[in-house]
Parts: C-alpha cells; structure tokens; sequence
C-alpha cells in the first residue's frame, strides 16, 4: 500500500475498455486522507515501545540522526523543525543521560558537535528493536499475517524522506 504509487483500482465501466475516470481523485482523495491519518497514528504506536526503552520520540529522533553522523544543534534544530533553544534542552538531557557527547568543533572553537556515546548506540539499538517488533505485531494483522511487505514498504518510505532531504525539499 506504502509503497507503490496510488493507482485506481476501479474496474473498468460496462461496455467500455477503459476504467471510468469519474470516481479516481476522490479516491485518490480518500487513500491520502488514509495514508496521512495513518502516519499520525504509526507516530502514537512508535511512542508505546520507546517509553519503555526510556526515551520520547524527539530523543528516538535525535539519537537515529546522530547515528548517520555528528552533528552541529543548529543542524539537529533543522533537520527535527524545532528551535534552537528546544533542540539544546533535548540535548542536555541526552548528554546527562551519557547517550550524547559535545565536542567542540575542531575548525571553530565557538561552535560544538555532537555524536553518539557508547551507551547512546546501545540505546538506539533497543530502541529500534522495540519499535520493530510493535510494527511487526500490528503488521500481521493485514497480508495473512505476514507483515513483510508492510514493513518493507514503510522502510521505502523512509528511503524517500531521506532523498527528499538530500535534494532540500524537507
């Protein structure tokens, strides 16, 4: 569903070879509509497994860019949409907690990076073990039971996202 693009799939009208057009951007109104209320609610069932892990999804978020690389808290700010002043506040608490780092950055000694700890790894790890086995379990309610292509699809979304970010339209 994720993964390919939206296509009609009306059959075609009687006595015709073609599909009927008439019905396809409301349907293709309503598959978005579906598809954007299911990512708010996918955002609540990533929450369940990370409390349990002991983070929020804005610490999940942090500590899954920081796993592609260190990064400056203007670029962090950016990349979650949030301020500066919000960004440093989830920092402190990451850097208390020993699962972030700050370095000062070695070509600017007014500005800093930062990277993952250790324990911040370990973390991220159980943290995304915890979220994939709760999309697993919600996935085996549609195909069979077999989530595979569920979780496939979503992972093609996140491939997305991330071309997206590279050419700057997010």
């Amino acid at each position: 569903m994720f993964g390919a693009p939206i296509q009609d799939e009306t059959p075609p009208a009687i006595g015709t070879d073609e599909p009927d057009d008439s019905d396809d951007s409301d349907d293709s109104d309503d598959k978005l509509v579906a598809a954007a209320r299911a990512a708010a609610k996918l955002a609540r069932q990533v929450t369940i497994p990370l409390g349990q892990v002991g983070l929020s999804l804005p610490q999940y978020r942090v500590l899954a860019f920081l796993d592609e690389g260190d990064a400056a808290p203007s670029d962090l700010a950016g990349r979650l949409s949030v301020s500066r002043p919000s960004i440093t506040a989830l920092m402190d608490g990451l850097v208390t907690r020993d699962l972030v780092e700050r370095q000062p950055d070695p070509d600017d000694g007014r500005r800093v990076s930062h990277h993952l700890t250790e324990d911040g790894r370990s973390t991220l790890r159980s943290a995304d073990r915890a979220v994939g086995e709760r999309l697993v379990a919600i996935g085996t309610h549609v195909h069979a039971g077999d989530s595979t292509r569920l979780i496939a699809s979503l992972a093609r979304f996140g491939e997305a996202i991330r071309a997206a970010r590279a050419a700057g339209t997010t």
